[in-house]
């Protein structure tokens, strides 16, 4: 029987044909993963194991680049411990500064550093008495930005009472502090301070319940210890990350991430225990994930990672955004290259303003676009009138560890020395390799032959010449033989 109406616009059996050719899987496939083959788009047993591997080696690889934030604090906390900061009433700091004993994320050498670990599981609702002319930042142990204490907090630099609290907290919440509820237990603390380590001995770190009468801290420098601080690029990664997800609550980290990381066997209810077939897999997707998150760091290919067109030069906070969102969408190449390369996240790093806070850019290539060789000999002009209200700094670093490069116990350079040299227009000419060319010491930063190095330069209060692009860093350039 014909129903009325059934004839009229639509596909040709042609056009339908085409359509079906376009939603269908040939019988043999071939892929980064092997050969798959299909019976009429159904996957033929021999091949289902293959292509099952091939699904948990990308989500495996895709785990690395979204987790490093959280594997990189699971590894900070690892190192505080093993130097014997392994509680929260124990804070760590760098007198007189860092050196390139212990591994660190890119630290520069200039400024004394605090640092300590809260555990609101234990502890429950926590206080942080931040000193005067603090720049003090609490993140979540996922990396997530909390609160800032002190000049960019709601304390203005005056010093103030914070309190913390842990997640889903239903208790009382008093007067008298800033208060901020964690999405995790563990919270990484960040304590700088103006006045250096006097004041960062003026910090405290307590339990609400014991605000009446703070117990005294222990501040345990931590300058030259050595321990290592930066996450595995093995299948240990997913160890560090299977620990963080154990210990925190299931809502801790958003569905999405949670939902590649279970796929995987790390979930919050079991413990993390895969198979050689899985562990294997885990190791080459880390591998591979932190090949990639090289790549991001070393050769950004966002053209907003460049400061300058035509130049080398890098932004290490792209996008101007401390969660990385742009117009809605997160910037995943951006999160990982800054997480691969640093550490502390806060809205004053990624809105630096005329005369305050910091501007920073790095480079792996020389004037050519070869990469830096320490066994090579470089020269670096830093222009007359940098736009720094404070000072400038250039650090370098070990491009495997991306710590302080070992060449020396402070590989780097700043216009506090007061021994450097300046050129007749105002510029100063640093240099870079083995050995110190003649008569050029004091602008010189040692470099280990048969080693990359990269650097990077920091301007403390950069000026209205670095934002309107009218102050250029010039190349690295290689000296000929």
């Amino acid at each position: 029987m014909a129903i009325e109406g059934s004839k009229g616009p639509g596909l040709t059996a042609e056009q339908l044909a085409e359509e079906v050719n376009h939603l269908s899987t040939p019988d043999l496939l071939s892929t980064p993963f092997g050969e798959f083959e299909f019976f009429d788009g159904v996957p033929k047993p021999e091949s289902v194991q293959s292509i099952f591997d091939g699904l948990d080696l990308v989500r495996g690889i895709t785990a690395f680049l979204n987790a490093v934030p959280g594997a990189s604090l699971v590894a900070m906390r690892k190192g505080l411990r093993v130097a014997g900061v392994d509680s929260p009433d124990k804070i760590a700091y760098t007198d007189p500064r860092c050196n390139s004993g212990a591994l660190w994320l890119t630290p520069n050498t200039e400024t004394t550093y605090g640092v300590a670990f809260l555990d609101l599981k234990a502890w429950g609702p926590t206080v942080i008495e931040a000193p005067p002319q603090a720049l003090g930042v609490v993140d979540d142990f996922w990396f997530r930005y909390v609160a800032d204490m002190g000049i960019a907090g709601p304390d203005k630099g005056a010093g103030g009472k914070y309190l913390f609290l842990p997640p889903g907290y239903k208790g009382e919440r008093p007067d008298g502090y800033h208060t901020y509820e964690s999405s995790t237990f563990t919270n990484f603390v960040v304590i700088r301070a103006l006045g250096g380590v006097p004041a960062i001995k003026q910090s405290r770190i307590y339990r609400l319940s014991d605000a009446a009468a703070p117990p005294e801290n222990t501040f345990v420098n931590i300058a030259d210890q050595v321990f290592n601080t930066i996450h595995a690029n093995d299948f240990s990664f997913f160890e560090e990350i299977a620990e963080l997800v154990a210990e925190e609550p299931v809502g801790a980290l958003d569905p999405e991430r949670a939902g590649t990381l279970r796929s995987l066997g790390i979930t919050h209810a079991k413990p993390f225990a895969p198979d050689e077939r899985l562990r294997g897999i885990l190791d080459q997707a880390a591998r591979t994930g932190a090949a990639m998150a090289r790549a991001t760091l070393y050769a950004a290919r966002d053209p907003e990672s460049l400061r300058w067109e035509g130049s080398s030069w890098k932004e290490g906070f792209v996008g101007g955004n401390y969660e990385f969102l742009s117009d809605g969408a997160r910037n995943l190449d951006a999160r990982t290259l800054f997480h691969y390369a640093a550490t502390v996240i806060t809205p004053a790093m990624a809105h630096a303003q005329v005369g305050a806070g910091s501007a920073y850019i790095y480079t792996a290539e020389d004037a050519d676009g070869a990469l830096l060789d320490g066994a090579e000999t470089y020269s670096l002009r830093i222009p007359a009138d940098p736009p720094a209200k404070n000072f400038w700094s250039i650090d370098i670093y070990d491009t495997q560890t991306r710590s302080l490069l070992q060449s020396t116990a402070y590989p780097a350079l700043s216009s506090l020395e007061g021994d450097l040299q300046i050129e007749d227009d105002g510029s100063h000419v640093l240099w870079f390799g083995p050995t110190a060319p003649e008569g050029k010491e004091s602008n010189w930063i040692p470099t280990l032959p048969g080693k990359s190095w990269w650097p990077l330069l920091r301007l403390y209060g950069p000026l209205e010449p670095w934002f309107d692009m009218t102050w250029r860093l010039p190349e690295f350039v290689r000296e000929k033989d």
